[in-house]
């Protein structure tokens, strides 16, 4: 082929199929990176991954191609294809076959026995082979001890290789699996395993699929593992709107889902600005992992003080919060509201004002972002209040555009 569908930096492809081909739209003329063939050969690799995805639409800047799929006719998340296509040199793909080959009639071997029947039993059939030396083949030993591959034990001054076979019959939890790859934030592994297996039909269909954030797991992985270790690391992040590139050294501290969009973010520590902040996932160019932070519990519980007053994932600019006062309405038999009302709530309370109606109270850092939220119970608020008078003035007014819009007398809306 013209071109390599493998590739070897995974933040660039991740970086170009958001801003191409799910977010930005950009079309080949607005590409200002290296040169329009760059374009071209990074188009085709993405189109031989996910071409029968790819669609495109033509304007007066040129032709626009894009991600589009429909999450009721499709097996499984599609970008999972993105993943399974990384580079490797000759010496991978040789010793990746000889080691798991020889490993099948031997029960354990070696290095030194591994070097030694490479080099009579495997390279001399070839010619013009060239033999690899014992520091390789250890470094690809313990790669795929580390990967699970193979396991190892001491005897002696000897450290003995073997396969590491499973025996988890994949079959039987086919079904599992077929979930957990669809709705874990890292479902990419569930999909390794189902290529092992021969049904894959669709077995669930979802209401709310958000599959386009599969690719934020080479770096949601690695925060998890610093939030379990109890790490430090390095993050860098690019400006989602100046692609400026800064490095923040933090402790993760929590994984934040939203429900409505499934966009991902991530509360840490900022060790230099000693606050608590929040950033998206796909802002995240890189993670480092460093040494262990000591006082975790302290932070712990600094996340949770924090986190009791976040609706989403702003706090705005000084960490003010807004106080919010919203009475609802509710008639005979709708006690559902009421349920409503205390399983959606993310802090505050609810109090009884009398049998028909009920208020909600909270304080938030920034109570804009209860809008969404708020205006599903539009029809029943009989009073709204707050200091934020930004989120009032809003919300009235979007009742105003909508009594416009679709007439109705004054109690329309209430």
């Amino acid at each position: 082929m013209a071109y390599s569908e493998l590739i070897k930096n995974f933040a660039k492809i991740r970086e170009y199929i958001s801003q191409f081909f799910i977010y930005g739209f950009k079309s080949r003329n607005e590409y200002d990176s290296k040169s329009a063939r760059s374009y071209d050969n990074e188009r085709r690799r993405i189109e031989s991954w996910l071409g029968e995805y790819m669609s495109f639409r033509q304007n007066a800047e040129g032709k626009n191609v894009f991600f589009a799929v429909d999450s009721r006719s499709i097996p499984s998340n599609p970008l999972y294809n993105v993943f399974k296509a990384k580079s490797f040199t000759s010496n991978d793909i040789t010793l990746h076959f000889c080691i798991l080959d020889m490993l099948v009639d031997c029960n354990e071997l070696s290095a030194g026995d591994i070097a030694e029947k490479l080099s009579v039993e495997y390279l001399s059939v070839f010619e013009n082979s060239v033999d690899l030396d014992l520091s390789t083949i250890r470094k690809k030993l313990k790669e795929y001890e580390k990967l699970g591959i193979l396991k190892s034990r001491k005897l002696g001054k000897q450290v003995l290789f073997s396969r590491d076979e499973s025996d988890v019959p994949l079959d039987k939890w086919s079904d599992a699996i077929k979930f957990f790859s669809e709705v874990s934030p890292l479902g990419v592994v569930g999909s390794y395993l189902l290529d092992k297996q021969k049904d894959i039909r669709n077995t669930f269909s979802f209401k709310h699929h958000y599959i386009l954030h599969t690719l934020e797991s080479e770096v949601l992985y690695p925060l998890l593992c610093a939030i379990t270790d109890e790490l430090t690391v390095n993050l860098e992040i690019v400006s989602l709107r100046s692609q400026r590139i800064s490095v923040h050294k933090a402790v993760p501290l929590q994984i934040r889902i939203s429900t409505r969009s499934g966009r991902r973010y991530l509360m840490f520590w900022h060790i230099n600005l000693r606050r608590m902040m929040i950033f998206r996932l796909d802002s995240i160019k890189s993670v480092e992992l460093l040494d262990k932070f000591e006082n975790i519990e302290n932070l712990r519980e600094s996340a949770k003080r924090f986190a009791s007053h976040l609706w989403g994932v702003s706090s705005g600019k000084d960490r003010s919060l807004d106080h919010v006062e919203m009475t609802v309405f509710v008639g005979e038999n709708e006690e559902y509201i009421i349920n409503r009302l205390e399983r959606e709530k993310r802090n505050g309370k609810i109090i009884p004002v009398d049998s028909h109606h009920f208020k909600f109270v909270t304080d938030v850092y920034d109570a804009v972002e209860m809008l969404p939220w708020i205006r599903t119970f539009t029809g029943r608020i009989t009073n709204l209040t707050s200091t934020n008078s930004t989120m009032v003035e809003t919300f009235s007014e979007d009742l105003k555009a909508m009594q416009f819009m679709y007439g109705g007398d004054e109690n329309a809306v209430q």
